[in-house]
């Protein structure tokens, strides 16, 4: 198959149109799709697919092992009731009731982060389906932790350079699961790892910041004050406008991203407004 590829920014992102995700994906299609991933900075937007759940997963898989996927490092379970119910790959990002359950959370995602970077190996690819999307809102923001990474001075970067964070699911649960049950053992030791400041992408080569406010709770060695200047700079910097792309969804969009060199933010301005995704999560290397 052959497909088209328009920049979605100058900084971040494109889209691909031409491309049935339904149909087959060879090894040399599968590859070519990869590095128009990583060419992008880590962002694809492939439109028009109508895919199945197994579908979605099966695609998802060509880019590695996914949480969740039987004899896979799972999510935490805390989240356990969001998964779909005959496929643990799969996270539901829904308001929506089924059975009287929700699908998933409401406002999920409503800050800054990296999937998992509390993990000893965090995500690489999350692969985000759009199945039914708001009339209008209900976007994401996407910030590109590499260009913001270079826009640092030469002096800034070698003070980071040995920088270590600490990670933690703690932090998401204090700000992002106020209401919903927390599961007291996603709080410990699992949902904890302490990463560098700076890491540099595996198979790019490239540096790119990694602490984000979701999810990082100090750096290593530092004072709680010292970590919150530094970290406060660190993060006013790389959410500059500069370094960020709004998504924009349409039906059918599958949109891949990189959580080794991106942060995200799901804006939830879309009211009681049906909005239906499903996404994978690709399991990453330990940062370094």
């Amino acid at each position: 198959m052959s497909f088209t590829v328009n920049p979605l920014s100058p900084v971040l992102g494109v889209e691909i149109t031409g491309l049935d995700l339904a149909q087959p994906i060879g090894e040399n299609l599968a590859s070519d799709i990869r590095q128009c991933w990583l060419d992008a900075g880590g962002l694809l937007v492939l439109r028009d697919q109508r895919l199945t759940t197994e579908q979605h997963i099966q695609f998802s898989r060509l880019f590695g092992p996914l949480f969740g996927a039987p004899g896979e490092i799972p999510l935490q379970e805390t989240v356990s009731r969001y998964l779909h119910p005959d496929h643990r790959e799969i996270y539901r990002v829904s308001i929506q009731l089924e059975n009287g359950t929700p699908r998933g959370r409401a406002g999920a995602g409503t800050y800054w982060h990296s999937d998992v970077s509390f993990k000893s190996r965090p995500a690489a690819a999350s692969i985000l389906h759009a199945i039914e999307i708001p009339d209008c809102g209900g976007d994401t923001i996407f910030c590109n932790m590499t260009a913001a990474y270079e826009a640092l001075s030469d002096a800034m970067k070698e003070m980071l350079a040995p920088l270590r964070a600490h990670n933690d699911f703690a932090q998401t649960a204090a700000t992002q699961f106020a209401k919903p049950v927390v599961v007291e053992d996603d709080l410990t030791g699992a949902n904890h790892a302490v990463h560098p400041v700076v890491r540099s992408h595996p198979e790019t080569g490239r540096k790119s910041l990694f602490v984000t406010p979701g999810n990082t709770t100090g750096l290593e060695n530092f004072s709680a004050d010292e970590s919150v200047v530094l970290l406060g700079f660190l993060y006013d910097h790389a959410t500059q406008p500069e370094f960020c792309f709004r998504h924009r969804y349409r039906q059918g969009d599958v949109v891949m991203w990189d959580n080794r060199s991106l942060m995200h933010y799901a804006v939830c301005d879309y009211g009681d407004q049906p909005r239906y995704m499903e996404r994978t999560t690709g399991i990453g290397e330990k940062p370094a």
